[in-house]
């Protein structure tokens, strides 16, 4: 039900077994319990999941992650969040509509990267040397690191290559996506490095 992936000092990262997009769970000792996209709802994984960290936050990095939106919301007690461009796309309440800027603690802030859909935003935690949550914009290349795979249905393929291209800027050691394979996706530590590389690739053609 609940794979923890990694222990870091100030947080648990959980991977949501059997979810497509991916879910996952950030135990965190400042902010409690982060679920990133919503997997179908269960009495019983809500259980799990209060019991790893009381669950605060619901954050959708696209509405392509809300199933069981709703339920989630009204069940669990929790605050939902999403980008505020993607906010009226989500089919059901989004409690804080972050913009640019917005942080959820102290270390957790968000990076707004449209091109999949109008409000796509990736979660970042700063400390812990770095982990970003990139819900669809990026998704496993050939060798298993996140990479950007342009797609025909995308809102805005200029959008998704400026988002990216901003990661140069960014410092961080692991990464996680919509789509989460055990034993072939790759999420770190050295993603930082894997998802600059994968970028400098696809520029240079």
């Amino acid at each position: 039900m609940l794979d923890r992936l990694i222990v870091l000092r100030e947080r648990a990262i959980y991977h949501v077994s059997g979810t497509r997009p991916a879910a996952y769970f950030i135990a965190d000792r400042e902010a409690g319990g982060v679920l990133v996209n919503a997997p179908p709802f269960d009495p019983a994984l809500l259980a799990a999941l209060n019991a790893a960290a009381p669950l605060q936050y619901l954050f959708l990095p696209s509405r392509r992650g809300a199933r069981d939106f709703e339920r989630w919301r009204t069940s669990a007690g929790l605050e939902t969040i999403a980008f505020e461009a993607e906010a009226a796309h989500v089919p059901g309440k989004v409690d804080l509509a972050v913009g640019r800027g917005r942080k959820l603690s102290r270390t957790i802030d968000f990076l707004p990267m449209s091109g999949v859909t109008d409000g796509s935003c990736a979660l970042r935690i700063k400390n812990d040397g770095g982990v970003i949550f990139f819900g669809p914009i990026l998704e496993p290349g050939p060798d298993g690191w996140p990479a950007l795979v342009p797609h025909a249905d995308d809102s805005s393929a200029e959008n998704r290559l400026f988002g990216a291209l901003g990661l140069r800027d960014q410092h961080f050691e692991y990464a996680f996506t919509d789509v989460f394979e055990p034993g072939r996706t790759r999420f770190g530590p050295g993603a930082g490095a894997a998802v600059h590389e994968n970028l400098q690739r696809m520029l240079d053609g």
